[in-house]
């Protein structure tokens, strides 16, 4: 099964803000078009990002799929092209087993830079980054890891 859901109100306190109303006016990620691979995550709010700043930015989501499934977060079109703003990762990679984790809940997160020379500016609800499903092979000779993941970010090589 692949769906999204919210964080724990508990781990929003922690995360974010101890705000029941901010914590029940987000949306969960949705394809914008019938055709469109992404699902657009949204911000939960306002903020703005000077040029050369980076900014550590809370999706207040978490993914539960399939163990054979990868989610990619990308930047959406228009951040580079209009915005010159994009992931300080590329490409943010969320394996299947951070659903849950001991750490975090499985919350994502997202790290952006403006490389660009005017302010980027977000509106509460606007969507800030894309995320795709892939299905992914393994080797034939592939020999499974016994380790179970036991953190959130960077916890697989701790």
């Amino acid at each position: 099964m692949r769906k999204f859901e919210k964080i724990s109100f508990e781990q929003f306190k922690k995360d974010i803000k101890d705000d029941k109303e901010l914590y029940e006016s987000y949306s969960l990620p949705k394809r914008g078009t019938k055709c469109a691979a992404g699902y657009d995550f949204y911000a939960i709010y306002d903020y703005t990002l000077k040029p050369g700043e980076i900014m550590k930015i809370p999706t207040g989501v978490k993914v539960c799929m399939e163990s054979d499934d990868v989610l990619f977060l990308l930047d959406r079109s228009s951040m580079g092209f209009k915005y010159n703003v994009r992931l300080t990762n590329q490409v943010g990679v969320i394996d299947a087993d951070y659903y849950n984790n001991s750490s975090n809940e499985g919350h994502m997160w997202i790290r952006i830079q403006n490389e660009g020379d005017k302010d980027y500016v977000v509106k509460k609800g606007e969507g800030i980054i894309q995320g795709i499903f892939i299905k992914y092979l393994k080797t034939d000779d592939d020999i499974e890891s016994e380790e179970t993941r036991n953190g959130g970010f960077g916890s697989t090589n701790k």
